[in-house]
């Protein structure tokens, strides 16, 4: 019926470790002509049913492109004809789009045709972040394409930094890659290229998603042990939130107390993502224990943790104390909202006091708080369970006047209710209503409407229906 209140929300493996690839210092790479800094490419195998492209050698240019995917010489202009440097926005922009639709070999070959074909035309970091965006992304078993990138980029005397990092891990994270992101993190770390708290957070947070809590917890240690790099506050929080969705809830107070041993204070944002947690569960009263502990720390509330609660205790079937602390939360400067009436409205209706829900959307609009959708879609359904068809007739009227959408699960309700009491034109009218106001689509109206007459025929047999 409401909704939520919006607050919000296997150890790393040793052999990544192992993984690590000597770095040529920088001071040397004046003296070497092909310096190899990270692991050279590895042969692929192909798989034996799979034919054979034509082999081309990576570190010699194209001397005559495919027309296939090359402009035609007329369209770039030639360096001999050329009186100002080239823009590079539109080279990058160039290989941009070639990489989107080549292989990473292809766009070097691509990147080192340009520069020759335009002496002028002099790439920068941001260049190679576009070759190594496309190799996070490839589809590839192993780091080679990444690596030979980074190479490239080291090669021209672009050493990776925080930058590079951040555009190889996030890159990586949205190919679902987050071993090679584990990985690449921990080998550009140990060169001096290790993330800052922003690129962090993000594997974090992806790691959270999509691993086990233990591979996360792994990784933070590993981090903070070889790389003195330590989780902060954003990074606590991320983990908390991870633990209240899996219903974690002693896992997320344990971490609140590591938050204080490190030196971090929880805010609202902690204290509020818990509390949703046991509001989700319906435990109404640890809830309250959590909003206790943070007015004993000094912490003083916000809207979202006054609505999270009266959320709460509202779901539990604590109504008096919801509306308790809705006059609480006046006294402390905090306006109720449609979130805060909703969810106090869903606990009514669900103790069978529609009308007194109703009443309180009469409190809501003297206080210049507007309804939504929500609000309106939670008093039907209660009135119709309440057996209150001409009050929630009334209320529809208002409704249509307004031109508002409601949820699918008030029309149906409303449709039930009225097939129910035998007035079947009106449910007709209903139904035209949320087809006509694009509430529903034409399936799920149909859909709604063919399973409430099939009810109603089944209950009249059974002599159910009234």
């Amino acid at each position: 019926m409401g909704k939520v209140p919006p607050s919000l929300r296997s150890a790393i493996s040793t052999s990544l470790m192992k993984k690590q690839s000597s770095l040529v210092p920088a001071s040397l790479q004046s003296h070497l002509v092909n310096p190899i800094y990270f692991p050279r490419n590895t042969p692929r195998k192909l798989h034996p049913n799979v034919p054979r492209k034509p082999r081309r050698i990576p570190n010699r240019p194209f001397s005559n492109p495919p027309t296939s995917w090359m402009p035609r010489s007329s369209s770039i202009p030639s360096s001999s004809t050329t009186k100002a440097p080239l823009d590079l926005r539109f080279h990058n922009s160039l290989l941009q789009s070639f990489a989107s639709i080549s292989t990473v070999l292809d766009s070097i070959s691509f990147l080192r045709h340009m520069m020759m074909s335009h002496p002028s035309f002099s790439p920068d970091r941001s260049t190679y972040h576009i070759l190594l965006a496309q190799s996070c992304s490839a589809p590839d078993p192993t780091l080679a394409s990444v690596h030979q990138t980074l190479n490239l980029m080291l090669t021209n005397g672009f050493s990776p930094d925080k930058f590079t990092t951040d555009i190889a891990v996030r890159s990586l994270c949205l190919a679902d890659r987050m071993e090679h992101a584990v990985e690449l993190v921990k080998e550009l770390s140990s060169k001096s290229s290790k993330p800052d708290t922003y690129t962090y957070n993000f594997l974090v947070k992806h790691l959270c998603k999509s691993r086990d809590l233990s591979m996360v917890y792994g990784f933070v240690d590993d981090m903070r042990d070889s790389f003195d790099l330590k989780p902060d506050l954003v990074t606590y929080t991320i983990l908390i939130d991870n633990v209240c969705n899996t219903k974690n809830l002693r896992e997320a107070m344990r971490l609140v107390g590591v938050l204080n041993e490190e030196g971090f204070k929880p805010d609202c944002f902690v204290y509020n993502t818990i509390m949703k947690g046991y509001c989700v569960l319906s435990r109404g009263h640890e809830a309250i224990g959590v909003y206790n502990k943070m007015k004993e720390e000094g912490l003083e509330p916000d809207l979202i943790t006054y609505n999270t609660l009266i959320f709460g205790l509202s779901k539990s079937g604590r109504v008096k104390q919801a509306r308790k602390f809705l006059g609480i939360m006046t006294e402390k400067g905090h306006f109720p909202d449609a979130v805060t009436y909703t969810s106090l409205m869903n606990g009514m209706c669900r103790e069978g006091d529609a009308l007194g829900a109703l009443a309180l959307l009469g409190e809501m609009e003297a206080r210049g708080c507007s309804p939504n959708s929500c609000t309106y879609s939670t008093l039907l359904q209660g009135l119709c369970k309440s057996r209150l068809l001409e009050k929630a007739n009334e209320l529809y009227g208002v409704i249509k006047s307004e031109d508002l959408k409601l949820e699918t699960a008030a029309y149906a309700t409303f449709v039930r209710a009225l097939c129910r009491e035998g007035r079947v034109a009106e449910a007709y009218e209903v139904f035209d209503y949320a087809v006509e106001s694009k509430s529903l689509t034409d399936v799920t109206a149909y859909t709604t409407l063919e399973s409430t007459l099939k009810w109603l025929k089944k209950a009249k047999e059974q002599g159910h229906a009234i």
